[in-house]
């Protein structure tokens, strides 16, 4: 699924910290992940892509999270639930790309009913 195209104009939000990554690291903007220490290149081609490659398994599974998170939202059968444009307001995606999210995530959960939290 393709990411929401950010709005022009408007500042660019610094992505959220990995819960991974040792705060006192975060704090020197040199670091990542020890990448900076690493000298040989052919070890650090192989760590760097390491980490491009659990980045995006990352990135998938969050937005199928939040794919779910929005089906859940929007749900008719919530007395609270949210229209596209409250969702998309929230989570700063185009009323379009909330819509799209919504029905994702709505057939992310038929896939998963009847499994247990363990196989989610």
């Amino acid at each position: 699924m393709a990411e929401p195209t950010p709005r022009r104009n408007e500042p660019r939000l610094r992505p959220a910290p990995l819960l991974f990554e040792p705060v006192a690291a975060v704090a020197d903007p040199e670091h990542f992940f020890g990448l900076e220490s690493v000298d040989d290149p052919g070890a650090l081609l192989a760590r760097a892509t390491e980490l491009t490659q659990a980045f995006r398994m990352a990135t998938d599974r969050a937005v199928e999270f939040q794919a779910m998170a929005a089906a859940q939202l929007a749900d008719p059968r919530r007395f609270d639930r949210l229209t596209p444009a409250d969702i998309a307001e929230r989570a700063e995606w185009t009323e379009d790309y909330a819509k799209k999210m919504v029905e994702f995530g709505r057939d992310l959960l038929k896939g998963r009913e009847g499994q247990g939290p363990e196989q989610i």
